[in-house]
């Protein structure tokens, strides 16, 4: 890949992007030191490189933050009227799960994880609500590398 900053074929981003990924876009992730455990997602602006938002620690599990990360990014963006901008995610289970509306996680609903338990039945009802139109899109980590939105702690 590329590693010049941005590539030369490229002048809308400042970010070493493939030629088929939009930089019109935001990149999610989330990262989970066990699962469960301490769990954080963010998402990145392609365009210029900047944190869009980030969330946690809280404990959970991988999977609800990478569900979690693509629902703020929807909610976000019809916030700001950003209805045809692009989410990037690396997580098929979570795209997935955004597609069906649903959180699928098994993880055990406890005292410590009931503030997670109420983020995730907003963020459930939010997807039930709102027909947005943004293009949810698998980021392929095989061809493209890590997701610009990687904690980097692999």
């Amino acid at each position: 890949m590329n590693t010049q900053n941005p590539p030369d074929y490229r002048n809308d981003t400042v970010l070493p992007l493939p030629p088929e990924v939009r930089a019109d876009a935001w990149a999610v992730d989330a990262a989970c030191s066990g699962n469960p455990g301490p769990m954080e997602y963010q998402a990145i602006d392609l365009q210029t490189g900047a944190r869009v938002f980030h969330y946690g620690p809280v404990r959970g599990t991988n999977n609800i933050g990478e569900f979690l990360a693509i629902v703020h990014a929807l909610a976000l963006c019809w916030n700001q009227g950003l209805h045809t901008k692009t989410i990037y995610s690396d997580s098929y289970n979570a795209i997935l799960w955004v597609t069906k509306r649903k959180c699928k996680t098994k993880l055990e609903r406890t005292p410590q994880t009931e503030q997670l338990y109420q983020v995730i039945a907003r963020a459930e009802t939010w997807l039930q609500t709102h027909d947005y139109r943004n293009p949810i899109i698998k980021w392929e980590t095989q061809k493209w590398g890590e997701v610009p939105a990687d904690f980097g702690r692999k």
